[in-house]
């Protein structure tokens, strides 16, 4: 009569799958361990190979960056404020905002020099952004935007001053309101020169009316 021993049989296949699976598991490892700048097999992952490939990447974005330059701002994106709320130019830096009268004026104010760049003054005032100017009642002359308001005839017709397009607040605290007989000065003229012996003002106010 013959035995079967069913209970054996399975402890056999049992064994036989545990033991499939740990020589798996060490191939496995053993791939990981080989796996030093290639790819082993599909079920292996090459970390280092991945890496280098980043790197890769990386690199060549720099060297792109370095060799062609990194894109500059456009003069039209240019625009600032500075601390006495005039209308600046921004430098490359992103940090230093100068008057716009220093652009264009043979002088490098930007630590890069993109102030004076030769696409931007070769063709004044056209090629400047519209921020930077003021164009006066006569349609031929302009002026820098920081010259506007700032008490001096710079126009040559005082539209920098008194006319509806420069919109500039009445004279200051520092300012006496005349006439004045110099072409310099438009409806104002510096405090400073009241009563120093020379006529400024038409109506001589100047000199009898203006307190020092």
């Amino acid at each position: 009569m013959t035995r079967i021993h069913t209970q054996r049989s399975l402890d056999a296949a049992s064994f036989a799958s545990t033991l499939s699976m740990v020589s798996k598991e060490k191939g496995e490892e053993d791939c990981l361990e080989s796996c030093i700048g290639a790819c082993c097999s599909r079920r292996c992952v090459c970390v280092s190979a991945m890496a280098l490939l980043l790197l890769g990447v990386i690199a060549a974005v720099i060297a792109c960056a370095v060799i062609l330059g990194i894109p500059k701002r456009s003069p039209g994106t240019r625009q600032c404020i500075r601390p006495d709320n005039q209308t600046g130019f921004l430098c490359d830096d992103a940090a230093t905002c100068i008057t716009a009268s220093q652009v264009c004026d043979r002088i490098k104010s930007c630590e890069d020099g993109e102030d004076e760049e030769t696409v931007m003054c070769s063709d004044l005032p056209n090629n400047l952004p519209g921020f930077l100017i003021f164009r006066c009642e006569n349609a031929l002359t302009w002026i820098f935007i920081n010259q506007k308001c700032n008490g001096f005839n710079n126009c040559g017709d005082c539209s920098d001053e008194i006319g509806a397009l420069a919109d500039c607040p009445s004279c200051g605290p520092q300012q006496w309101i005349c006439k004045s007989v110099f072409y310099q000065y438009c409806s104002c003229i510096p405090r400073s020169l009241c009563r120093d012996g020379t006529q400024h003002c038409t109506d001589w106010s100047d000199e009898y009316v203006c307190p020092k």
